[in-house]
């Protein structure tokens, strides 16, 4: 089962930011789904199922978004 979630924006977002409504779309999506990511709420294959696509294209987008893909602090390693 699926679920859809609706979020209201105003029209003049995509135009704000020079995305076309489907590209601003896309990209909200891809940084919720790195944001839960960077949280610790999803998991990599989580949050690249959220957007619909394979976990390694998820993981090597991280670098875009300023997300490490380890995130270790010293006494852990």
């Amino acid at each position: 089962m699926s679920l859809q979630l609706t979020i209201t924006y105003p029209a003049t977002f995509p135009d704000a930011i020079g995305k076309t409504r489907e590209q601003f779309e896309q990209e909200a999506k891809w940084a919720m789904a790195v944001k839960l990511y960077e949280i610790k709420r999803l998991s990599s294959g989580m949050a690249a199922a959220l957007i619909g696509v394979d976990r390694v294209t998820f993981i090597l987008k991280l670098n875009d978004y300023s997300v490490p893909l380890i995130d270790l602090i010293e006494e852990e390693l």
